[in-house]
């Protein structure tokens, strides 16, 4: 945890963005993996964790807007609970951990609300995504399930957006001990890249050494040779030479929660042969020439707009497409290579705070979000602000299927030599991303540099 101070100040923050009412905070409680008593790995609310910060199940938090208090709610353990799990600090003492002095049993929270509602005060909530959490809502609020998500607040999606997308130093401290322990991660990876090694060991390598160095990863192991496939989680194949290796990974803080989130792309046994260095440099020109061009009051959806002219001339260059390449990106014939957006917000989730709403937290009044193919799915669009931080992760691939759909199509048939491009649907694909924070004047790269140049890796490869 972070000073209590720390925690204090959010929910007075909060306080500014949301006038009047409570604001009730569940936090997340254990989910079961098989039967009731073998759970999941515990992982806490980063909602509640951002204004409590308590990584416990079973507790819940109240912030009153009219009378000014704080409160925590959690029961304290019996004997049962110490013999399976050891003394534990009473809720008094982790109120004082959050900064909090009124701390009352579990049971508490549902009667503090219901009495709010008998006052016709208003209740502030965010809208839920665990079961257990939408059941417990449903029976305090009176408010179906399935309605739960269109009356949670807008007041307070907004306000905690706003709080959150602005990452304070202790803050940017944690994620870059995450992209620290991610670059051990990869380097790792690219070490076993060699063929006949089973991708699942890779995978399986890496998650440990989160598991030992931070805490759990902080989405599921992305690593293919299949890397056309733009989330692969299957890890069957067999290492081949002459193929691409795609590792998508990051991890979190087991405490804080904040998270890294890196790719790197590299040539299974450590060599790149003609073809891939050549598509592989001009995803690395996307991405380094993204990074660049970060700095605040720029919306980041001319920053993927820019990505996306590096490729598109890259790939002209390369003999995969032809004609005016500013052209083909305002059409959107460069989607067929890179149907992805160039990244989104991150934090205490690698996709930070999109369970609020993506739309709240990537887009605005003045930048809305495209409804063309490929740019329709960037996270992120609007103006940038110092304090974001963000992911940067261009690529290429060559998906058989959008191949052969576009073609018998007559899609894009000005901008897409599709003769050429039949002999790399077996080519898979490239992705490279980094983590970036948004600075006063203009960017940083966020942890220890991992290696993406063609040079650096095939001398970590080698070793």
């Amino acid at each position: 945890m972070f000073k209590p101070e720390i925690y204090a100040h959010r929910r007075h923050a909060l306080r500014y963005e949301v006038k009047s009412g409570i604001i009730i905070l569940p936090g997340n409680v254990e989910a079961a993996f098989n039967y009731p008593a073998n759970t999941y790995h515990y992982r806490q609310d980063s909602a509640f964790s951002y204004f409590f910060g308590i990584n416990q199940p079973g507790l819940a938090g109240i912030i009153n807007l009219d009378n000014g208090k704080d409160y925590l709610f959690g029961n304290d353990v019996d004997m049962d609970d110490i013999i399976w799990m050891g003394p534990q600090p009473t809720i008094a003492d982790r109120g004082k951990l959050a900064g909090i002095d009124l701390t009352s049993p579990l049971s508490d929270f549902a009667g503090m609300i219901k009495d709010a509602l008998e006052e016709k005060c208003q209740v502030h909530f965010l809208p839920p995504y665990r079961a257990e959490t939408k059941i417990m809502l449903s029976e305090i609020l009176g408010i179906s399930p399935a309605e739960l998500k269109a009356a949670a607040s807008l007041e307070l999606i907004k306000g905690v957006i706003k709080l959150r997308s602005i990452k304070k130093d202790e803050e940017i401290t944690e994620i870059e001990k995450m992209v620290d322990v991610a670059g051990i991660m990869h380097t790792t990876a690219m070490k076993m890249a060699h063929p006949g090694i089973r991708e699942q060991e890779i995978a399986g390598t890496i998650e440990g050494i989160a598991l030992a160095k931070a805490g759990p990863v902080s989405f599921p192991v992305i690593l293919s040779m299949d890397g056309q496939t733009l989330h692969n989680h299957n890890h069957g194949n067999i290492l081949t030479e002459g193929r691409m290796m795609v590792v998508d990974a990051g991890c979190e803080s087991e405490e804080t929660l904040y998270a890294s989130d890196i790719t790197r792309t590299v040539p299974v046994g450590g060599k790149f042969n003609p073809r891939q260095k050549e598509i592989y440099e001009i995803v690395l020109k996307a991405n380094v020439d993204a990074i660049a061009a970060i700095k605040p009051g720029i919306p980041y959806r001319e920053i993927h707009l820019l990505a996306a002219k590096v490729i598109a001339n890259g790939l002209k260059q390369a003999g995969l497409m032809k004609g005016d390449v500013d052209e083909a990106v305002k059409q959107g014939a460069h989607a067929l290579f890179f149907p992805h957006g160039l990244g989104h917000m991150m934090g205490m989730d690698v996709h930070d705070l999109e369970g609020l709403g993506e739309n709240y937290v990537g887009y605005d009044d003045e930048i809305v979000r495209s409804e063309q193919f490929g740019t329709a799915f960037l996270r992120l669009g609007r103006k940038l602000q110092p304090g974001f931080v963000l992911t940067v992760e261009p690529g290429i691939y060559f998906i058989p299927a959008l191949i052969d759909q576009w073609k018998a199509e007559g899609k894009f048939t000005e901008f897409i030599n599709y003769n050429k491009l039949e002999s790399y649907k077996d080519f898979g694909g490239i992705r490279i991303e980094d983590d970036v924070l948004v600075t006063e004047t203009g960017h940083r790269v966020l942890g220890k540099p991992i290696p993406k140049t063609v040079a650096e890796i095939e001398q970590i490869m080698a070793r």
